[in-house]
């Protein structure tokens, strides 16, 4: 079965960096575009990065455009966003995700807390 699993999430400073790395097993990596998500306390999950599955086309949010950058490596079947210049408005907790078959997939989150 489709398994996401997300890591990297911590406490940043403002204006610092982290790296999200999500390990997906149980379906044909190669095959699938994959999403990053986040929820911050009150708000409605928010799509933050898209990639398709060979990773030539990426998307973001306007909010984190220019600061955050999705990839993907087909080979170890893992997608990352590296998120630079973090702002408290980024506090979140961020989940990856894939659409499969109609249905979608998540991890079980990692929270990101950006606080001085």
């Amino acid at each position: 079965q489709v398994h996401l699993e997300e890591s990297g999430g911590g406490l940043v400073q403002p204006g610092g960096s982290l790296r999200l790395s999500c390990a997906a097993s149980g379906f044909t990596f190669r095959y699938y575009a994959m999403r990053w998500y986040r929820q911050a306390p009150g708000k409605e999950r928010e799509l933050v990065a898209f990639i398709t599955n060979g990773g030539g086309t990426t998307n973001y949010a306007h909010s984190v455009e220019g600061r955050f950058t999705i990839s993907r490596d087909n080979m170890k079947n893992m997608v990352y966003l590296q998120m630079n210049n973090l702002t408290p408005e980024d506090t979140a907790v961020y989940y990856c995700n894939v659409l499969q078959l109609g249905n979608m997939y998540w991890g079980q989150g990692t929270q990101v807390t950006v606080s001085s």
